[in-house]
């Protein structure tokens, strides 16, 4: 499985995540962004400084596979058609 990196970028600081997660493919890695930006916002309130920061998804390569931005988190997702 390859190995995905979840950097946080809040202005013109990068956060990087040094040791990463195996996951199965890039949609996995959307989902694990999504919760743990989740996460960070639950523990650490919803402040200006954080709602704009994007965290920056990567892979071994160190290629940008998906960038979310931290206020698109919290918005859910539409549900998909029966």
């Amino acid at each position: 499985m390859p190995r995905y990196f979840f950097h946080t970028r809040i202005g013109h600081e990068l956060l990087l995540d040094p040791e990463g997660r195996r996951l199965r493919d890039p949609d996995h890695a959307w989902n694990v962004a999504r919760t743990t930006i989740r996460e960070i916002l639950a523990a650490q309130g919803q402040q200006a400084s954080l709602l704009g920061a994007i965290m920056e998804v990567t892979d071994d390569g160190g290629e940008i596979v998906l960038e979310f931005p931290f206020a698109e988190a919290i918005i859910d997702p539409p549900e998909a058609p029966e």
